[in-house]
């Protein structure tokens, strides 16, 4: 089924032509995160019962360094320069490091990708990298002159705290992916992808930070019986009813698709996924839970990569990413594998 012309839907393709990552090179054991002293019992136990052992910890970089990381890696394993790109799109960060000024020009800057499109795009949480792929998928239809689109984004908590009761505890890390037209080289291709939210749990997590230090910065949940259940439940209703739809618009079964990787969050969320859609998600999410803890919106296409770093995935397979946000915002991809891992591979 993975054969271009199988599919029903009259979405375009994108190839995904490489991935750059940045990663700390030493996860920090959650143990030492300096807040756990001053969480209480219930706090404490939730913390711990999250399934993350290590947590991606880089106190030397902001978002905006970790995004530059993984932009140039994107373009240092694709061999072209920034120069070359037609459009960069940054998911925007949670917290920028200051207000007014751009995050989006500054990459630009720092990369000299003078004549790129440069935007920023966000407000969904986790699930902003969706809309930054749909617009650079927009972009590319749209301008059969278009160079490459580089969709990057940093990911580093707002506040001190890494731990988000009841949810997850928060690493650091920079995803790029460079995209182009269809060619046959490309290690991946997205083929399709579908977005859902619901304004009702807009203020379910949030920060307050005027008139505030940074260390007094506390992200709280207003209603953890909400996200714990209500949202929960629609949660499990949205995800199966968003699969479905994207298996019957490219014509497809769940027969037809090789794997399943989702964002993570703690070990209880993978589980519910998994119960939820009735799948068995890959290794690799829960090894990077375990290892980095939640990356926000870069979990999905880390997980992929490193399940084609480790042959989780055959060449021609078909995977659908999920992707969740307390916000709420939900949305599922469809993506084609292509070429074993060589120059330019997603790998």
């Amino acid at each position: 089924m993975g054969a271009e012309g199988t599919f029903r839907t009259t979405a375009p393709r994108i190839a995904i032509n490489a991935v750059g990552r940045y990663l700390p090179d030493r996860p920090r054991p959650l143990a030492d995160l300096p807040e756990l002293a001053g969480l209480d019992e219930a706090e404490r136990l939730t913390c711990h019962g999250l399934g993350i052992d290590t947590v991606a910890v880089d106190d030397g970089l902001t978002a905006a360094g970790l995004a530059e990381r993984a932009a140039r890696d994107a373009l240092d394993t694709a061999g072209i320069p920034a120069a070359a790109l037609g459009a960069l799109i940054l998911v925007e960060p949670r917290a920028p490091e200051t207000l007014i000024s751009s995050d989006a020009t500054r990459l630009q800057h720092a990369l000299g990708a003078d004549t790129a499109l440069t935007f920023s795009v966000g407000g969904l949480g986790c699930v902003s990298s969706t809309p930054a792929l749909l617009t650079a998928r927009g972009l590319l239809a749209a301008d059969p002159g278009l160079g490459p689109v580089l969709v990057v984004h940093g990911s580093k908590p707002a506040a001190a705290r890494r731990y988000r009761h009841p949810v997850t505890v928060n690493g650091d890390s920079g995803l790029a992916l460079l995209l182009g037209r269809p060619r046959s080289a490309a290690p991946v291709h997205l083929l399709d992808l579908v977005q859902r939210t619901n304004g009702r749990y807009w203020d379910l997590f949030g920060l307050e930070y005027r008139d505030r230090p940074t260390a007094e910065w506390h992200e709280k949940c207003s209603d953890p019986p909400g996200y714990s259940f209500r949202l929960a439940m629609e949660t499990r209703s949205r995800l199966a009813e968003l699969v479905a739809e994207l298996l019957a618009r490219n014509g497809l079964t769940r027969a037809d698709i090789a794997g399943y990787a989702s964002q993570n969050l703690s070990a209880g969320g993978l589980a519910f996924v998994e119960e939820s859609l009735d799948i068995t998600l890959l290794p690799s999410c829960r090894d990077n839970l375990r290892a980095l803890g939640h990356l926000g919106a870069n979990d999905t296409f880390l997980n992929l990569s490193t399940a084609l770093d480790r042959k989780e995935l055959a060449e021609g397979d078909l995977a659908v990413l999920i992707n969740v946000s307390p916000v709420a915002a939900w949305s599922v991809l469809l993506v084609e594998t292509g070429p074993p891992s060589g120059p330019g591979s997603i790998a």
